[in-house]
């Protein structure tokens, strides 16, 4: 008998229950992986894939399981359907998910190595700053610089003080001109004072990001309840009992305890240990058909019950009934023709 490896955790239940259908069907033919290859026409590492939940089978090779089996292609179909929704949704989730991560590294990176996306030099070349950013402007290189500290010329030889003999000139040099004095002092002025203000800039932003820090922290959480549910689950119990399983989060983590199959029509119990609730659901029914859960209510009360009725897309699922823990609830399906079967505990009927 195969060994299978376990299923991944993060697969989606829908897409678990019908991979361990298709491990069960296998078991029960007795076929070895290479064996089910040959009769399917999928190669044997693909079956491996499939069997081991790293990739959902085309609808041909679940058709061809079902005839190598002998298995109900109908109802095995109706698995790989709802399967096959569950295995579209979650990737659409995680190409979501990792566009969403790919655009924060992005911008990640360009706030680490791009001074403008922190605030300093933004306005340069007309790039604008982000919100709550201020703003710093540069001195433009094609303008003169204008000092922003006063500058001190050499006393003059007419305040009465002869120049030292070190400030004299040496020999067969020429002094420098007072303009070339006057445009250096200007430089070194205007290099300094830009310089104060980019540092400036630099801690405005530095107190402006600690104060959006501060007022930002978590303030303190309430405290819990000594029953937490799973996130997205809404209920549990009797609090269940009326509402849509896949509104309350129930459906997430369900699974079939029971099914039949009425013609065409495959109806099952859906039971969610979480919400300690069940509900009956049918597909590949016609319109008019009803569907109906119930159980026995808890110490000898009365019956629980929730019908539906399906409409143009042939599916349909009744609201949740509380169910305790040791009862199992019955699906039973009335097709317009009259025709009416169960999906009960202890078999079908």
């Amino acid at each position: 008998m195969p060994r299978w490896r376990d299923l991944p955790e993060e697969l989606d239940p829908q897409v678990r229950e019908f991979t361990g259908r298709l491990r069960t069907l296998v078991e029960r033919s007795g076929l070895s992986v290479v064996a089910v290859a040959d009769r399917t026409g999928y190669s044997k590492s693909s079956w491996e894939r499939y069997l081991n939940g790293r990739l959902l089978p085309p609808q041909g090779a679940v058709e061809a399981l079902a005839e190598a089996t002998g298995a109900d292609a109908h109802h095995l179909t109706t698995l790989w359907e709802l399967a096959e929704r569950s295995w579209s949704r979650s990737e659409m989730r995680h190409d979501v998910t990792m566009e969403a991560i790919s655009v924060a590294q992005a911008r990640a990176a360009i706030e680490r190595f791009d001074p403008a996306e922190r605030g300093v030099g933004a306005r340069k070349n007309g790039r604008p700053l982000g919100k709550g950013r201020p703003s710093v402007e540069l001195p433009d290189p094609e303008q003169p610089l204008v000092a922003t500290a006063p500058v001190f010329s050499a006393p003059a030889a007419s305040a009465g003080r002869a120049p030292d003999s070190s400030e004299q000139p040496p020999p067969g040099s020429s002094p420098p001109s007072r303009s070339g004095r006057k445009r250096a002092a200007l430089f070194a002025g205007g290099l300094v004072g830009a310089l104060l203000l980019v540092a400036g800039a630099v801690l405005l932003i530095d107190a402006v990001g600690d104060g959006e820090q501060r007022g930002k922290q978590p303030t303190t959480a309430p405290a819990t309840s000594a029953r937490q549910l799973p996130e997205g689950v809404k209920c549990a119990g009797e609090d269940c009992a009326g509402q849509d399983p896949q509104t309350m989060g129930c459906g997430a983590a369900a699974t079939t305890t029971d099914d039949v199959t009425v013609g065409t029509a495959y109806v099952e119990v859906r039971y969610s240990k979480t919400c300690k609730a069940a509900w009956a659901r049918i597909t590949r029914a016609a319109p008019g058909d009803v569907i109906e859960v119930e159980a026995p209510g808890a110490k000898g009360g009365a019956v629980r019950s929730q019908r539906a009725r399906v409409g143009a897309d042939g599916d349909a699922y009744t609201k949740m009934i509380a169910v305790d823990p040791t009862a199992r609830a019955t699906a039973c399906a009335t097709l317009t023709g009259g025709t009416r079967a169960c999906a009960a505990p202890g078999g079908r009927g």
